[in-house]
């Protein structure tokens, strides 16, 4: 990246950064205890062009780089992990799809609605039976003339309740058949599409997680992205790219938890001297951030990769897998350098905690990423 390209992406990450400061960090604990969605932080995340960062400039979004968005749900996440996540299912998820794989019609019809923030996108693959074998979901879309007849539903599905529009991976061919898998765009207000169970999380909690349920809802042949079978497929790139967002959000998440802990064995005083100093505490720190600068570069090579639109599927596991794993071990650390205080509510690290895990499990578990990576490796 040249000069110019850097000094871009640090004036973005520090925009990003003073909107998290002023508008979600007052709050963060509020919307966690009461498990409360904040749509309206949405609307201004809209505003400040952060809900269609790599849309293009045509379909209203701010035509940015994945480096630029990595900084933003970077910047975010090291604020609340819950809002960084919501971030990243919008724009990777719903939105990117309706942008890779549909028309100019639909492009136009749904994009400038997502990327302003006034409308809030899901993404339905996951099935109360069908989690990583998807393949082998039962939500089925049945041809009836000019539409189609969507029964089934979807779970763990971000924005289910609040979402105005849902990209939704249907059954259209026999269970465990090829190619047998088509995606649609539905919108709230279509008869029979409702939400369901609202999950009570360990963390994540201001990220709305819920059941999307279809009864005999008929949609639009024109609703269809893409191809008849392609819907799979679809759903696989897509998931190359959102591997990219976790990956930043595990990211955000480590290094708000860190800089929490090295700030607090700073002033904490044990025996004379901050805790930092002590060689069990400082070590710690060390492997900290070093797998966190780790993390950044897996992720910033996965990011050149789709800046180029060149194929990434092995290195953008690779780096949800490395950064998610990270996460985990980088939050479960600043508890422990936090102590008893760690274990607190009125001290950052338990949320960092608790909210860390979901990272080595949404969009692919680490053990999905392991099986992405082991097959490319060994072709």
């Amino acid at each position: 990246m040249n000069t110019e390209t850097i000094n871009n992406i640090k004036m973005i990450a520090e925009t990003a950064r003073d909107f998290a400061e002023k508008n979600i960090r007052p709050n963060i604990m509020e919307w966690d205890e009461s498990q409360t969605f904040p749509k309206d932080l949405f609307h201004q995340l809209g505003e400040m062009g952060f809900m269609g960062i790599v849309i293009p400039e045509q379909y209203g979004g701010s035509g940015l780089g994945y480096h630029e968005y990595v900084a933003i749900l970077d910047e975010i996440s090291q604020v609340d992990p819950s809002i960084g996540l919501s971030v990243a299912a919008h724009n990777s998820l719903c939105t990117n799809h309706i942008y890779e794989f549909g028309n100019e019609e639909q492009r136009n019809k749904w994009l400038p609605q997502l990327a302003s923030g006034k409308v809030i996108g899901a993404w339905g693959l996951t099935e109360h039976n069908t989690g990583s074998d998807s393949g082998g979901m039962s939500t089925t879309a049945v041809k009836d003339g000019d539409e189609w007849v969507i029964n089934g539903a979807k779970n763990f599905i971000t924005h289910a309740i609040s979402g105005d529009i849902a990209v939704v991976m249907t059954r259209t061919g026999e269970k465990g058949a090829k190619n047998n898998s088509t995606a649609f765009v539905l919108e709230k207000g279509m008869a029979g599409f409702t939400s369901g169970k609202k999950e009570n999380k360990l963390g994540m909690r201001a990220s709305e997680t819920a059941e999307l349920i279809f009864d005999n809802v008929r949609v639009p042949d024109s609703y269809r992205l893409g191809e008849v079978g392609e819907g799979f497929k679809q759903a696989m790139k897509i998931l190359d790219g959102g591997r990219i967002s976790i990956a930043a959000l595990s990211l955000g998440t480590a290094r708000g938890a860190y800089k929490a802990a090295l700030k607090y064995a700073k002033e904490r005083h044990q025996f004379g001297k901050s805790i930092a100093s002590f060689q069990a505490i400082n070590f710690m720190l060390a492997d900290m951030a070093t797998e966190i600068d780790a993390s950044e570069l897996l992720i910033q090579r996965a990011s050149t990769l789709k800046n180029a639109k060149q194929k990434m599927t092995r290195e953008g596991a690779m780096a949800k897998l490395y950064a998610s794993e990270a996460c985990v071990r980088i939050s479960n650390n600043a508890v422990q350098i936090f102590g008893g205080y760690g274990y607190t509510k009125d001290f950052p690290a338990e949320k960092f905690y608790r909210d860390s895990k979901l990272c080595t499990i949404g969009e692919g578990t680490s053990e999905i990423q392991r099986l992405v990576i082991g097959r490319d490796i060994t072709q």
